[in-house]
C-alpha cells in the first residue's frame, strides 16, 4: 500500500496511489510505503528517483547501518515501533529516509517511511495531524512527532500494565491464594514482565533515533527542544520501567511463597496423619501377635471392642496434642 500525505491549512491530507501518474498530482511532505509491492518500489524510483534498500527492514542488521547519513544527503533511520498486542506483542521495524539537501531530485523534504504493517503509533500521528491543524510544518516535523507518538505510546501502555498489576496484588495480597489463583498470577505477571521488557527495549531505540536527529544537525531550533522534550520523556519511562520490574519482582516472589506455603500445608497434614497412625498401629501390631493376653482372656467377646478401642484412643490423643500446638492450622 502507497499513501501520501499532503500538508493544507497545517493539516494533513492522505491520499492514497494507486498508479504512478497519480504521484505528480500531489506534492507530498511524508511518503509511507506499508508492505510495497515491487511495483510501487519502482514507481518511487522513477518518479522520486529514490532507491529503497532491499534490507530496509532486515531484523538482524548491524547497528552501524541503522543509523546513518548517505553521499548524496539522505538520512536513513531504522526503527522499532511497539504493538502493545495482548495475543502477540512484538516490535514493527520501520525503516525512514529524508532528504534535505540535495535539488536534484523530487524527493527533496518528503519522508519516506517504509514498514511490513501498520502500527498504533503511525496511525495515532495521523487521527492528530487530521484534527489539529499546525501540528505539522514539514518533513522533520513528521519524523519528531512519530518518535514523540512512540514515546507517549509506551507510556500509555505502561499505565495499563500498573493497572493491571494493581488487580494481580489484590488477588495475591488478599490472603486467600489458590493454586488456581497463584497459576493466574503468575501467567498474567509473566506476561507483563514480558511486555515492560518490551518497552524499555523500545524506548531505548527510540532514544538512540532521536539522539541522531539531535546529532545530525538538520533541525531547528524549536524542532530541537521538541527532540530534547522527548528525550526527557523518555528518562521519566526509565524509571517507572524500573519500579515496574521491582513490583513484578515483589508479586512474583509473593505467589511463589503462597504456592510452597500451600504445599506446606499438604505436606503437613500428610506428617501429622502418619505421626497419628504410629500409635494405633503399634497397638494392632502387638494384639495381633499370637500371644494370649490376660485382659483378652478376662474380657472375653468384649475383647475385639475394647482393641478398638484403644487403637481409636491412640489416635485421638495425639491428634488431640497437635490441636492443642497448632499444627493442624
Amino acid at each position: 500500500m502507497l499513501n501520501i500525505f499532503t500538508l493544507a491549512n497545517g493539516r494533513l491530507f492522505q491520499e492514497e496511489i494507486e498508479s504512478l501518474e497519480e504521484l505528480s498530482k500531489f506534492q507530498p511532505i511524508w511518503v509511507d510505503l506499508e508492505s510495497p509491492t515491487l511495483e510501487e518500489k519502482r514507481w518511487i524510483k522513477q518518479y522520486y528517483g529514490l532507491s529503497i534498500p532491499e534490507d530496509a527492514m532486515d531484523e538482524d542488521i548491524e547497528e552501524s547501518a541503522r543509523f546513518y547519513a548517505e553521499d548524496n544527503g539522505e538520512i536513513h533511520i531504522r526503527s522499532d515501533f511497539l504493538v502493545a498486542d495482548d495475543d502477540e506483542p512484538r516490535a514493527v521495524r520501520a525503516a525512514f529516509i529524508l532528504n534535505l539537501v540535495n535539488d536534484d531530485l523530487r524527493s527533496k523534504g518528503i519522508l519516506f517511511s517504509i514498514h511490513d504493517e501498520d502500527v498504533p503509533v503511525f496511525r495515532l500521528l495521523r487521527m492528530r495531524a487530521r484534527r489539529a491543524p499546525g501540528l505539522i510544518e514539514d518533513a522533520k516535523e513528521v519524523l519528531l512527532k512519530l518518535f514523540d507518538a512512540d514515546a507517549e505510546y509506551s507510556a500509555d501502555t505502561l499505565e495499563g500494565i500498573y493497572d493491571e498489576l494493581e488487580k494481580v496484588s489484590k488477588k495475591v495480597l488478599s490472603g486467600r491464594v489458590t493454586d488456581a489463583i497463584a497459576g493466574e498470577a503468575l501467567a498474567a505477571i509473566a506476561r507483563h514482565e514480558d511486555m515492560s521488557g518490551r518497552i524499555r527495549r523500545n524506548v531505548m531505540d527510540t532514544r538512540r533515533a532521536v539522539s541522531f536527529l539531535m546529532r545530525s544537525k538538520m533541525l531547528t531550533a524549536e524542532q530541537f527542544d521538541d527532540a530534547r522534550q522527548i528525550l526527557r520523556d523518555i528518562d521519566s519511562l526509565d524509571s517507572h520501567t524500573a519500579f515496574l520490574f521491582d513490583k513484578i519482582n515483589f508479586l512474583m516472589d509473593a505467589t511463589v511463597g503462597f504456592i510452597n506455603i500451600n504445599q506446606n500445608k499438604i505436606i503437613k497434614i500428610f506428617s501429622v496423619a502418619s505421626v497419628a497412625l504410629l500409635p494405633p498401629t503399634l497397638v494392632a501390631s502387638v494384639y495381633g501377635m499370637n500371644l494370649k493376653f490376660p485382659e483378652l482372656e478376662i474380657l472375653g467377646g468384649w475383647s475385639y471392642p475394647y482393641t478398638v478401642s484403644m487403637m481409636i484412643a491412640s489416635a485421638l490423643v495425639p491428634m488431640w496434642y497437635f490441636y492443642k500446638r497448632g499444627w493442624l492450622s
